[in-house]
């Protein structure tokens, strides 16, 4: 009888730690909401200098998935088709940044300040994802050059919902 309630309570409290650990896990992917939806816009390619060097039409498909879990990114323009997969780690306590190309994959570390998603990419390149308005979003890259971040490139997106 012992070895039941033993076998119980240790089954009882695995199953409360990973409740708890999903709902911290979507509390923390709730924060990206902001990121949703279905964009069509713009994707500019910069130089050094921050002159434009290309600009194409780019769309962009932004939903959760898996119970709100993750964010899947489906990306298509006419100079990059990129497929990306954002998680909250709880153990970690980080975002990762998963993107998928025709190249591969990587995983990037992320965090959310201010309202943004910034992916480090490297230490000298990110990424940040941030809502301008009400159906306005935005992703632009920007990489150190000298001490100041310098942006690579600029993806103007309005909600088409």
């Amino acid at each position: 009888m012992k070895f039941i309630a033993y076998t119980l309570s240790v089954v009882f409290s695995l199953v409360i730690n990973i409740i708890i650990a999903q709902n911290t896990q979507q509390e923390m992917m709730a924060k990206l909401r902001f990121m949703t939806g279905e964009w069509i816009g713009t994707s500019s390619g910069f130089n050094d200098n921050g002159e434009i060097t290309n600009q194409v039409s780019a769309f962009q498909n932004i939903q959760y998935g898996l119970g709100k879990s993750v964010i899947i990114i489906d990306l298509n323009s006419e100079s990059l088709q990129l497929h990306t997969v954002i998680r909250y780690d709880e153990k970690e306590q980080s975002y990762y940044y998963h993107p998928f190309s025709k190249r591969g994959s990587r995983k990037l570390p992320a965090e959310f300040i201010d309202g943004k998603l910034i992916v480090n990419a490297s230490a000298n390149s990110r990424f940040i994802f941030e809502r301008l308005g009400e159906k306005e979003f935005r992703e632009y890259g920007e990489k150190l050059i000298d001490n100041q971040w310098v942006k690579s490139f600029e993806d103007k997106f309005i909600d088409t919902q």
